[in-house]
């Protein structure tokens, strides 16, 4: 055991002339900052002013362009109750948030029973933005049918608004004129009557 002591001794015995040589080498006055001292409140004073304005706002920011996520989501998807989920994601914001993975959640869900109570899962602004293609023959002849079709297991079921009715007898119009050509064929009848009187 003596040993061990004595080797220890010696072993650990250059360690303190070692510091004081490092020491000895460091200057007498530390700063700790790369920035003059003159420049240092400066600079410490434009950092403060971007955090208390700047870093408030950016969290703002990003917390309203993921808080409105689920409504964009709905948008895209035709969601039939895209409104609804726009007022529960207004209310989460009331709610602290709580209300939000509910709003997500409802935005990806395919409405199966609004589809059987109504005829379609898909919003109304979905047929009239089909129909203004259909208008300017931009539709190909399969997606036509199926807008047809969707229109009328709607008119089936009862939930035709008064603008889809009148989308819906413009496209069986077109459809009963087969001599028109296809990118004048799903123009409504009183588009072609309103371009012969000018």
């Amino acid at each position: 055991m003596r040993q061990w002591i004595d080797l220890m001794k010696r072993l650990c015995a250059p360690v303190p002339l070692a510091l004081a040589w490092v020491a000895g080498l460091l200057p007498l006055s530390a700063h700790a900052s790369f920035l003059p001292p003159e420049m240092m409140d400066s600079a410490a004073m434009g950092l403060a002013w971007f955090i208390i304005v700047f870093v408030p706002i950016g969290v703002i920011v990003l917390f309203w362009m993921v808080h409105v996520l689920p409504e964009k989501i709905a948008h895209k998807r035709h969601h039939p109750q895209r409104d609804a989920i726009q007022v529960l994601c207004l209310l989460s914001l009331v709610f602290g948030g709580l209300l939000w993975p509910i709003a997500w959640l409802w935005a990806y869900v395919k409405p199966v029973t609004y589809k059987m109570a109504y005829g379609s899962d898909k919003h109304e602004d979905y047929f009239h933005e089909l129909g203004a293609k259909a208008q300017a023959g931009e539709l190909l002849e399969h997606e036509l049918a199926h807008l047809r079709e969707e229109l009328d297991a709607i008119a089936a079921k009862g939930g035709l608004s008064a603008e889809l009715k009148v989308l819906r007898r413009d496209l069986q119009a077109a459809q009963a004129r087969p001599d028109v050509p296809d990118t004048a064929s799903a123009m409504p009848a009183n588009a072609g009557a309103k371009a012969g009187a000018a």
